[in-house]
């Protein structure tokens, strides 16, 4: 999936993005299965309420605490889909340590190092992530540097 070309035709075709999701509820009504958790519920209206008080218009209505909940569902079930991704090379220099299994991963440009070496200790089943190292360009880097600023920081000219 692109997700950047994704959002890009969502913005160019206007009403694209709630056909989808209504014809994927649809779908999925009529087989008689659960719909997928990251296009449940009606997305719509809380949209609409988006937009109305992006208008100026700040009438409250019996609606707003429905459509906030449903608001903060579908944040809580974003994991960080919606964030600046970032794909990431994983090669291993150690002797030590098996290769993973895939090298390549995207994520979102506000993990951290941190991050990625649980992900590794993890996916290596090691037993502590403290053993780990992370470099670029030859450089370990700080546990508490995010993706975004290891690019622009470490990758911008390559």
């Amino acid at each position: 999936h692109d997700r950047t070309m994704q959002d890009i035709v969502y913005k160019l075709v206007p009403g694209l993005q709630e056909a989808e999701m209504k014809k994927q509820r649809e779908f999925y009504h009529k087989l008689g299965m659960e719909v997928p958790g990251d296009i449940k519920g009606e997305t719509c209206s809380a949209k609409q309420h988006l937009d109305s008080h992006r208008n100026g218009e700040t009438k409250p209505d019996e609606n707003s605490k429905k459509e906030s909940s449903e608001e903060k569902q579908e944040e809580d079930n974003d994991y960080h889909r919606s964030d600046e991704q970032v794909s990431i090379c994983l090669e291993c220099n150690s002797s030590k340590l098996r290769a993973l299994k895939r090298k390549w991963i995207r994520c979102s440009a506000q993990a951290t190092v941190l991050h990625l070496k649980k992900f590794i200790a993890k996916k290596l089943n090691l037993s502590s992530f403290n053993e780990l190292d992370i470099l670029c360009n030859e450089e370990i880097l700080g546990k508490d540097h995010t993706l975004k600023f290891v690019v622009v920081t470490r990758w911008r000219f390559k």
